[in-house]
Order: C-alpha cells, then sequence, then structure tokens
C-alpha cells in the first residue's frame, strides 16, 4: 500500500478493519464519510442518519467478528456505511435504484444484514430472537442491536427490553442517540466514566461488592444492589436501563473513535446480563451542509457536493400532503373541535404547516403508531374531530388499535393516509399496498380515495363532517395535476361515485389516482373502435351500489382499478355483483390490483407499468375481457 492509497480501498470485508489501528480507523472513518456523501449526492436518500454513524459503524465492525456476531440495524436507514463496508461498495452507487440495493438492510442483500427492517422499533425484538437461538443451539456469538433514541420510543422496543433480561445474558444494545434527547452534551469525563464501568476492573470491584452483599441479610443486600446502581445512574444517567436489568454504559461521544473502539470491546466481554451502550452522535456530522439544516439532510434527493444545493425538480402544482395540510387548516379555522395527531412525522405528513397555525391542536406522540390510534380514540371520545395522520404503511403498525379501540365503539376518528399506493425508491417496506383491504374489512368505516387534489380537498372536507363513525381517506406521494382547489371544498355525498366520460362497450371504474390513466386508456380504446366508460368511485366503502351495477348493466366488460393488493376494492365490487345476480348475464369482470409479490424499488412509473394500472395495462385488460379478436398486440407486455 502506498501512502497515497486510501486507506477505504484496502477494506474488502468487515475482518480488515480488525487489522487496523485506532488512527487508521480514523482515517477509514473519514474516507467512509466522504463516500457516503459522495454516493447520496447521485442516488438521494436518508443522508443525515447515515453520516452520524460513520465511526460507530466502524466500530462495531473493527470490535465484533460480522456476520458471524449478529448486527442489527433498527430502521436500517443509516445502513449506507455499513454497506460499503460489507462488499457492497461497488454496487453503492445502485442505491435505491430500480434492480439496485435497497435503502434499508434486507436478508437477501448480503450475509452482512442478518434481519431486514425499515420501520422503526424492530431490532432490539430480533436481536433478542438471534440471542435466545443462539442460546438454544450452544453457540458462542455476540448479538448487537443498533437504536435510535426516535426508535426507542416505540412501545415495542420496551417490550423487548422488558423481556430480555429473563431471557438472556449475552446481549447489546446500542442506542444512538443524535437528538440529545436523553443525554446531556458529553465531554472527556463522561467518555472516561464510560470506560470506566465497562472495564474489567470495575466490572471485578463490582462482583466482588455483589458476593460480600450477597452474604448479607437479605434487606441489606438490596440496599447494597439499589445503592450501587443509583450511584452510577446519578453519574450516567442509566438507572431507567438498570431497572429494565440491562447493564448501562455511557455517555459516550459517538465521534470519538478511540473511546468507541475501547468501550465496545469491554462491554463486548460483559456476559453477566444484557448491557446498553448509550452513545452520542450527531445527525451530518462531518459535511456542513447537513450539520447546517434543520432536519439535517435526513432525506434528499441529488444534491451538489459542494454547495449542498438540492436538485428538486420545479413543482408544477402542491404535493397532496400539503393540499390535505392546507384544507385541514381551513376546516380548522371554522371548527374549532378538529385536532391533528402525527406519529413523529410532522413534516411528512404536513402536520408541520398545521401546527404553526395550531400548535396547541397538534399532537406529535413520537413513533407510536399504536398509542397515536387510542390517543386519537380518546379525543374523539370526548367530543374533539382528531385527524391521525399516519403513512398507510406505518398504520398497519396500528392496526389492532384501529379495529377495537375505533372500530367496534364507532368513533369518529379520521385517518389520513397519505404515501398510497407505490412509492418509487423506498420500495415494498413502505408502499401503501393494504389499507383498502384491511380498512375495507371493518364494519361502519367510511373509506374514500381521491383522484386528484380536488377530491382530496373534498374528502378533507367530508371526514370532518363525519361525527357518527371512523373514516379514512388515502392519497399517494407526490403532487397532484395542478387543479384550481375552490374555497369552501365541498363535501362529497357519503358513498357515491361520479362518471367523467360516457361510453358504451366497456366500462373502466378507477378508485384512487389511476383515473388519469384510466383517461388515457379510454382514448387509446376509442382509438381502436372501442367506446369507453370511466367512472371514479370515490369510496371503496360504502360502495356506490347504483352506480356500479348501472355500469355492470349497460356494458359488455367492467374493469376496476385501484392502487392497492389484491383483495381489495375489486374484491368489494365483485363480492356486490355476485350478490346481485350481475355476474349471471354474462358480464366481464377484471380487476386490476397491484401483483401477488412484493415489489422492489424503482421510479414509481416503472412500478405501476409492470404492475399493469398504466394506461397500456388498462387496455390490454379491457381487450383481454371484451376478446373476439380484439388483440392487445403492440401493447406493452
Amino acid at each position: 500500500m502506498t501512502p497515497s492509497t486510501p486507506l477505504l480501498d484496502t477494506v474488502a470485508d468487515p475482518a480488515d478493519l480488525r487489522q487496523l489501528s485506532t488512527d487508521q480507523l480514523k482515517q477509514v472513518a473519514e474516507e467512509l464519510r466522504a463516500e457516503t456523501v459522495d454516493t447520496v449526492s447521485t442516488t438521494g436518500g436518508h443522508l443525515g442518519s447515515a453520516l452520524g454513524v460513520v465511526e460507530l459503524t466502524v466500530a462495531l465492525h473493527a470490535v465484533f467478528d460480522t456476520p458471524r456476531d449478529i448486527l442489527i440495524w433498527d430502521v436500517g436507514h443509516q445502513a449506507y456505511p455499513h454497506k460499503i463496508l460489507t462488499g457492497r461498495r461497488d454496487r453503492i452507487r445502485t442505491l435505491r435504484q430500480g434492480g439496485g440495493l435497497s435503502g434499508f438492510t434486507k436478508r437477501s442483500e448480503s450475509q452482512y444484514d442478518p434481519f431486514g427492517a425499515a420501520h422503526a422499533g424492530t431490532s432490539i425484538s430480533a436481536a433478542l430472537g438471534f440471542a435466545a437461538s443462539r442460546d438454544l443451539q450452544g453457540r458462542d456469538n455476540k448479538v448487537v442491536a443498533v437504536i435510535g433514541d426516535g426508535s426507542i420510543s416505540a412501545g415495542m422496543a420496551y417490550e423487548a427490553m422488558n423481556n430480555a433480561a429473563h431471557t438472556t445474558r449475552q446481549l447489546m444494545v446500542v442506542l444512538n442517540d443524535n437528538d440529545m434527547s436523553i443525554a446531556p452534551p458529553v465531554g472527556g469525563m463522561s467518555a472516561y466514566m464510560a470506560r470506566l464501568v465497562s472495564g474489567g476492573g470495575y466490572q471485578a470491584l463490582r462482583k466482588l461488592g455483589k458476593s460480600v452483599a450477597g452474604v448479607l441479610p437479605r434487606p441489606l443486600e438490596n440496599a447494597a444492589r439499589k445503592a450501587e446502581e443509583y450511584a452510577r445512574g446519578m453519574v450516567t444517567g442509566g438507572t431507567f436501563f438498570e431497572e429494565l436489568g440491562f447493564y448501562y454504559v455511557g455517555p459516550i461521544d459517538g465521534h470519538d473513535m478511540e473511546a468507541l473502539h475501547g468501550v465496545l470491546k469491554n462491554a463486548s466481554e460483559i456476559t453477566d446480563r444484557p448491557v446498553l451502550v448509550h452513545v452520542v452522535t450527531q445527525k451530518g456530522k462531518g459535511y456542513a451542509p447537513a450539520e447546517d439544516s434543520a432536519d439535517k439532510y435526513h432525506g434528499v434527493v441529488k444534491f451538489d457536493v459542494v454547495t449542498g444545493q438540492q436538485t428538486k425538480a420545479k413543482a408544477n402544482a402542491p404535493s397532496y400532503t400539503k393540499v390535505f395540510a392546507s384544507e385541514l387548516i381551513r376546516q380548522a379555522e371554522r371548527d374549532e373541535r378538529i385536532v391533528a395527531v402525527t406519529a413523529a412525522m410532522p413534516a411528512g405528513t404536513g402536520l408541520d404547516l398545521f401546527g404553526e397555525r395550531f400548535p396547541e391542536r397538534t399532537f406529535d406522540v413520537g413513533i407510536a403508531e399504536q398509542h397515536a390510534v387510542t390517543f386519537a380514540a380518546g379525543l374523539a371520545a370526548d367530543g374533539m374531530k382528531p385527524f391521525c395522520a399516519i403513512y398507510s404503511t406505518f398504520l398497519q403498525r396500528g392496526y389492532d388499535q384501529v379495529v377495537h379501540d375505533v372500530a367496534i365503539q364507532q368513533l369518529p376518528v379520521r385517518f389520513a393516509m397519505d404515501r398510497a399506493g407505490l412509492v418509487g425508491a423506498d420500495g415494498a417496506t413502505h408502499a401503501g399496498s393494504f389499507d383498502i383491504g384491511y380498512l375495507g374489512a371493518l364494519p361502519g368505516m367510511v373509506l374514500m380515495a381521491a383522484a386528484d387534489e380536488v377530491e382530496l380537498s373534498r374528502m378533507v372536507a367530508t371526514a370532518a363532517q363525519i361525527d357518527d363513525r371512523p373514516s379514512a381517506f388515502r392519497y399517494p406521494r407526490g403532487d397532484g395535476w395542478g387543479l384550481e382547489i375552490p374555497d369552501p371544498s365541498q363535501p362529497l355525498e357519503i358513498g357515491h361515485g361520479r362518471i367523467v366520460r360516457e361510453g358504451t362497450a366497456v366500462a373502466i371504474l378507477s378508485l384512487g389516482t389511476r383515473l388519469q390513466e384510466s383517461l388515457l386508456a379510454a382514448e387509446r380504446l376509442a382509438a381502436r373502435g372501442l367506446s369507453a366508460t370511466v367512472a371514479d368511485a370515490r369510496f371503496a366503502k360504502p360502495l356506490d351500489e347504483d352506480l356500479i351495477l348501472r355500469l355492470a348493466r349497460e356494458h359488455e366488460a367492467l374493469i376496476t382499478v385501484e392502487e392497492g393488493a389484491v383483495g381489495g376494492f375489486g374484491a368489494f365490487v365483485l363480492q356486490l355483483l355476485a350478490e346481485r345476480g350481475a355476474l349471471d348475464r354474462g358480464l366481464k369482470v377484471r380487476t386490476l390490483t397491484l401483483p401477488d409479490v412484493f415489489q422492489d424499488q424503482d421510479k414509481p412509473e416503472v412500478m405501476y407499468a409492470q404492475a399493469g394500472l398504466d394506461a397500456d395495462g388498462i387496455v390490454r385488460a379491457a381487450l383481454g375481457a371484451l376478446g373476439a379478436g380484439r388483440s392487445a398486440a403492440g401493447l406493452r407486455a
């Protein structure tokens, strides 16, 4: 190796890190940070969280014998440096691209990703499963879970920690505190204390103290144990974790390689109980534009490395998220009972705008969707009008509460489900694929899907008027069509759709934003001499039965189109047609849904084409249903 050779170029896998000195590990971290910045500047992604864990990532792989030792990242959006160090550097610029690396940890991608993740709060439970399996099989490898201070607010994390001490004696949890939400700023003294309490000398002294206390009468033994734990907790802040059965170490500076390496090495040798290492890091560390940004460049599109300027496309229309927030503000100005609830996603859901206007009526409960749903139910039960804004994929985490605490009690909680349908680069873990089926199954639920921004605005107004039952409306990520939104927005009539285009041969019944593709498909069918009706269902529940039966009666074929999984809107329509005998008259029906697979990341338009939910796919379905020699030749397969 020549003096000019970057050290990172010599790291083929984590084993190479274990041959390096602490100073060399520091150099690797510097080069890894630069590589991460350069990568994300071309791919987009979660930059701030990845930069914050660079030193921690290097130290973990230098101390632990991965992949024999199990390393699990919570959420996984901070794992870009991890991917670079674990044999995927040559593919790192395919990150979040079609056919490329996932933006999260993924089991099928690498042996260094023992557990996939993209939602928060799962790492400790999964790690505990690995540890219990290891113990049962008589192995001696280490198991480490890395979890952030935001994710640890999820109830599941506490459930796992509460269970850990009763399940295994060898488990490490690294708490990545990047928001200073638990610990005060740390310095030399706290790092010294962390090394001290994780070291063998302190542990030996502690064990001696325990052995002495063990021969004391029980009250004195308990008093001695409590005195030791609380004395250490006064210095380190770890009493809470000690009460859960963890040996607490920290807080330590997560950008001090020497401290990190030493503490992790010492902590890895603690074998009498689970250990929690509290590491304080800075989001966006080492890249000035990220450090200076309010959100620390949490999620970015492509950007200029030198200036940090993001190359966002010029928007021709407001995003659906902003349309929702703007209409909710308008409704709240008229009705002081309207309140908003989010689970740690105020900016993502648009409720940061609502919060600026109505701070006292905005509630961010943290990464706790279950709590968010039941909290909203309590608000509704006492006469408020809660709008619970949660991404479709994250509402899955609170489904039991939707059933038990909201639907059964018929409480008027309004669920605003952003990111409905496919979401592109974030892939299967973030796709809003299932809410039509899982909410449409609930008695009394009103379930709407917006075809455009005007319809979304009207659905917010509609939900604000529903006081006798729960309701939900879904809308996608991205921008609208540039339509003018009236003020005030008029509420919809519950359970009524609309005819957008009249035809005779085939009826296309769309739910959601595939309406524009349905209209384009109608144009292409017309060019083939086939007249098509296009209808916007608006409601998946209750169905517009009169509209659907009319379409079935007056057309040879009926095509349903939805941005959801099998078992949703199309299934509801089929059941209605079967119950009313409409299928007995020879009606030809095709239900177009997302495919029965988890689609990997790609551009949304590519994913919808793959799913057959673009105009060409709708035309193929119509021609296939009509048959009679009407070929789909020339259309994309």
